[in-house]
């Protein structure tokens, strides 16, 4: 295997943040993106589909709806990734215009520069948003250009945005929609356009083609993007160029429409967005390879990013506040200096203090980062409740070893084909504590489309200690009978989903969607919105449609077992307080006398209810031991966990009933 490029990534650490990497308040690291939508403004994409009646069919021409998809897909990114970079570049105008200032600028002839690449604003959305909706304004800017654009001054043109507006972010895309499959006139021109795709590509720039197909007509890839698009890592040359399948303007409604289409494509191109690690898997004494680690699930909530000043005329003017953070003395208020600063741990009500020497080897005590393979389980060792924390995505990586995706290919196809585990002894970070975890193989998933979901890799699920289980409460006591369960399966089969797979990405967090769209409405100046839309309320329509009947007959069911039930309890209880009045109104038997509050003589088998009785009466239910109590509730099918108080409360609650 081939060694780390220097001593830091060796040991797991993360180089300093460049200009395109950023921590956030996780930890994570995050790196920006730079997307430039390149939108074909022709004849045939500014063409509507023909009039229908049926409601699913679509309205908008290709243009139009790739203007709508990078206005949703710009609301977005302006919660989910604030610090990423958007433009919108219009090909084939009339109109020419390269920035703000030169609007007339004729070095990129017919392409129009209509958002510039940037962190979009609430001024961007508003004018992107009365494109979309003013059908005039439309009108005056997407005038087709007689003689059209070459794809070379095209691509020309994207590298000179890429350079000049984002010339250190290492993840930057060109976003090509159109539906000319040939757009070279002759081999001289198709040459300049593959030279400009190149230069491209050596910047590190990834362009992604969404194909349009006209009615009727088949997009052919072959005939020029073949040569055009490169693979989707410019890490790996020899990966194959994505295929992506070419996107139909349907007439009728019985196929996705083209927006929705175009929106699920675009979705499906995002790159990993938040690298948790990179740290080297080692195998075995001296083999290593590198591997990233990706947080695949998480937890989305609404969070505070900044804090804004409103202190301009009326308060119209804001501005993002800086904010400066400084220790004080509480007597004197003076401001302590960094170097003055001592870290402590108490300890029996005083502080410890430890020279930062010392801090760094307690900390580091256990190693530096690292993901080491202890040995082999098979995957059935692994009950379900032992995911108790959110698992992390683990991916090769050549950055720091050669050779790594072979090894890291070879390991999961081992453990996939031998439905085994490995338990691996893992270190996230410097300063952070071991943990025994589970890498467990994962297959790559598909979807409809035949586009990948989920990427064939492994998961590093961390295994919970015993403080973290918690034992299952008690259910001995609830029992039900095969009549309620068959009667129950009827509700269950009519409340199935379709293909009986649960989406969760149909159901948005109506909180969170109501606080950004509150957010939205103060930013760009709308109307605030009067009724959340909460697609997590139950169809109860539809619910009872299909299965109100057999809930009322499951509900039926169960008071009449309930009502069954409480009468046979009624009447053995009558009996058995029959029976012990009976026993108790005649003598009773001697008992050796005992000091008040000692423990009265026990036996070896459970007590008798008239022996608990007569405890009870006398206050001796809490004298006896936990063993005797154990006793007397299992003999009567009660629970017997707990303290002793809860014990003695279950006894005489019991005893209540005789």
């Amino acid at each position: 295997m081939a060694e780390p490029t220097d001593e830091k990534r060796r040991h797991g650490e993360e180089e300093e943040d460049d200009d395109e990497e950023e921590a956030d308040e996780s930890g994570y690291k995050t790196v920006k993106d730079a997307v430039l939508f390149a939108i074909d403004v022709s004849d045939s994409m500014l063409r509507r589909p023909p009039p229908s009646d049926d409601k699913k069919a679509d309205r908008d021409s290709p243009t139009s709806a790739a203007l709508k998809c990078a206005y949703q897909l710009m609301q977005q990114r302006i919660i989910s990734h604030p610090k990423d970079m958007m433009g919108i570049l219009l090909f084939g105008t009339e109109d020419t215009r390269f920035d703000e200032i030169n609007s007339g600028d004729q070095s990129y002839p017919h392409c129009y520069l209509l958002a510039d690449l940037d962190v979009p604003e609430a001024s961007d959305v508003k004018r992107l948003r009365s494109l979309v909706e003013d059908e005039e304004e439309a009108a005056k800017l997407l005038v087709p250009a007689k003689e059209g654009v070459t794809m070379a001054n095209l691509l020309f043109c994207a590298n000179q945005i890429f350079t000049t507006r984002a010339p250190n972010f290492s993840s930057r895309r060109l976003f090509l929609v159109t539906d000319n499959d040939n757009p070279a006139a002759d081999k001289g021109a198709k040459d300049n356009a593959i030279t400009r795709a190149r230069d491209l590509y050596d910047l590190g720039v990834i362009i992604e083609l969404f194909p349009i197909s006209k009615p009727g007509v088949g997009f052919d890839r072959a005939k020029f993007y073949d040569d055009l698009v490169y693979s989707a890592s410019p890490s790996d040359p020899d990966a194959p160029a994505p295929i992506s399948s070419a996107t139909k303007v349907s007439s009728s409604g019985d196929g996705i429409s083209l927006l929705q289409s175009l929106i699920s494509s675009i979705n499906s191109k995002a790159a990993p967005r938040r690298a948790l690690f990179s740290l080297p898997l080692e195998l075995g004494p001296d083999l290593r390879i590198g591997v990233k680690g990706y947080v695949i699930i998480k937890r989305q909530a609404a969070v505070k990013s900044c804090y804004i000043w409103m202190g301009g005329e009326n308060g119209e003017k804001k501005q993002l506040a800086v904010v400066n953070t400084m220790p004080m003395t509480d007597d004197s208020v003076r401001a302590v200096e960094k170097v003055d600063l001592v870290k402590a741990y108490k300890f029996g009500g005083e502080a410890v203090t430890f020279p930062p020497e010392q801090i760094k080897l307690i900390r580091q005590c256990f190693g530096d980062p690292i993901i080491r393979i202890i040995g082999f389980k098979p995957v059935s060792m692994l009950p379900i409740w032992a995911n108790t924390r959110t698992p992390t995505f683990i991916y090769p990586s050549e950055a720091d070893y050669i050779g790594s995706t072979r090894v890291f290919s070879a390991l999961q196809q081992k453990l996939l084909k031998d439905n085994k585990m490995a338990l691996v002894w893992y270190i996230a970070r410097k300063n952070a504590g071991p943990v025994i975890a589970a890498l467990v193989p994962g297959v790559e998933r598909l979807g409809e489309g035949g586009e990948q979901v989920m990427p064939p890799g492994m998961w590093l699920i961390p295994l919970p200690f015993v403080d973290d289980i918690r034992d299952n409460p008690d259910i001995s006591l609830v029992k039900t009978t095969d009549d309620l369960t068959d009667l129950m399966r009827n509700v269950v089969q009519q409340l199935q989903l379709p293909k009986a797979i649960y989406d969760p990405s149909r159901y948005p967090n109506p909180g969170l969607q109501w606080f950004y769209r509150i957010l939205q409405s103060l930013a760009l100046e709308e109307d605030m919105p009067e009724k959340l839309e909460d697609k997590t309320v139950p169809k109860y329509r539809q619910i009872d449609k299909r299965a109100g009947e057999f809930v009322v007959e499951w509900g039926q069911a169960l008071e009449s077992e309930h009502a069954l039930r409480l009468k046979n309890r009624s009447n053995a209880a009558a009996l058995k307080r029959e029976s012990a009045t009976d026993k108790l109104s005649g003598p009773l038997p001697k008992r050796i006398k005992t000091e008040r509050g000692a423990t009265p003589a026990g036996e070896d088998e459970a007590d008798s209810d008239e022996k608990m009785l007569r405890f009870r009466k006398t206050g001796a239910v809490r004298t006896l031991t936990m063993d005797r109590l154990r006793k007397y509730l299992g003999s009567r099918g009660l629970g017997t966990k707990g303290k002793k108080g809860d014990l003695v409360q279950r006894v005489e609650e019991y005893l209540e009933t005789i």
